[in-house]
């Protein structure tokens, strides 16, 4: 299991590096990636995953990490030329030509392996980050992965990029009758945050870490979403044209396998209010409709419309904010179900000084 093969991956990654430190080497790269990555070799791992990885290092009983250590004696021999008092007998002995011949036998020899080992090496340091992430966080679980979907179920979903203190977590369960979401509410209030925290524990529960979350029980997704999305001066594009653009990925997304999770944030707001009504609803019915679920921000309560024409598949919920003790603006980034029912551009646009 995922939960077997982290801790024995951190362990991989970090010991031969540790005993390079305590040893006091500083090494060439070459020989630093032999050490770390390529050198756990003799380390044992109850994990048949890691097992599997380090016999793929071994070859007719020799390792990667001696063979790419025998090209780094190679090419440090080849370096001496460069040395002013060594020069002279250099060129007396040839010693240019035959070691770099003997690399070229080591390319020969070896090359078509440094393809195996390079993917190995970069299975390996992806293991090394979800066993860190895993050991820093270890009040993080494991994620539940079903079969049946789509399906996204949590709760108390945080995000993992904010400090405990400060992270506001909120519960989430799409999938079955229910599959979309319109969320609402004013500006700063913390939808596009939850879009993200939503993405990104979808994105680290399917590659195996552990998640921001009490709980969190999902299907295998593909996630798609219209976070960064920028118009373009050189391609001539404007930003609700690189939406719609992106709109349609998602839709042709959504028809394959696995599922869609789609994350719109700010649907179609580039445009007027009446194409955006009929517009949004149209994107969001064909998403659902190819068997996507997802989540969509808007400021615009109008489109708080197209949840009840989708009902029982879609449904509203909003994030608020509200007047502290001293009269300023705050939230409690905590999404409630319905529609938001007040605004705060105006009281934002007042207190950065603007006449309104």
């Amino acid at each position: 299991s995922q939960a077997a093969v982290l801790p024995e991956a951190h362990v991989m990654h970090i010991a031969p590096r540790r005993r390079c430190v305590a040893a006091g080497k500083h090494t060439p790269t070459v020989t630093m990636g032999q050490r770390s990555a390529l050198h756990p070799v003799g380390e044992p791992f109850a994990s048949a995953r890691l097992g599997a990885l380090r016999d793929t290092l071994t070859e007719h009983g020799r390792t990667a990490s001696s063979r790419i250590g025998r090209l780094a004696r190679l090419v440090t021999w080849l370096e001496a030329r460069h040395n002013v008092y060594f020069a002279l007998f250099g060129s007396f002995f040839l010693w240019k030509t035959q070691f770099g011949l003997a690399v070229e036998a080591w390319r020969e020899a070896e090359g078509a392996s440094i393809g195996r080992w390079l993917e190995v090496v970069g299975e390996v340091e992806a293991l090394s980050s979800l066993a860190g992430f895993a050991f820093e966080n270890s009040a993080d679980p494991f994620p539940e992965l079903v079969e049946s979907g789509p399906w996204i179920e949590g709760e108390a979903i945080g995000h993992p990029l904010l400090p405990a203190a400060s992270c506001v977590r909120n519960d989430l369960k799409l999938g079955e009758t229910l599959r979309v979401l319109s969320v609402s509410g004013s500006n700063m209030s913390g939808k596009s945050t939850w879009l993200r925290t939503v993405g990104i524990n979808a994105v680290l529960a399917q590659a195996g870490a552990t998640v921001r979350a009490r709980r969190l029980r999902l299907s295998p997704l593909a996630i798609g979403g219209t976070l960064r999305v920028h118009d373009s001066l050189q391609a001539g594009r404007s930003r609700f044209y690189a939406e719609i653009l992106r709109l349609k990925q998602l839709i042709e997304l959504a028809g394959q396998s696995p599922p869609l999770l789609f994350l719109v944030d700010e649907i179609l707001h580039g445009t007027n209010s009446h194409d955006r009504l009929q517009g949004a609803e149209a994107v969001v019915r064909g998403l659902i409709d190819r068997g996507a679920i997802g989540l969509f921000t808007t400021h615009d309560l109008a489109l708080a419309d197209v949840a009840g024409r989708l009902a029982p598949r879609a449904e509203n919920v909003h994030f608020a904010d509200h007047l502290d003790g001293e009269g300023r603006l705050a939230f409690d980034y905590t999404m409630r179900p319905g529609v938001v029912t007040q605004s705060n551009a105006l009281a934002l646009m007042r207190a950065v000084g603007l006449d309104v």
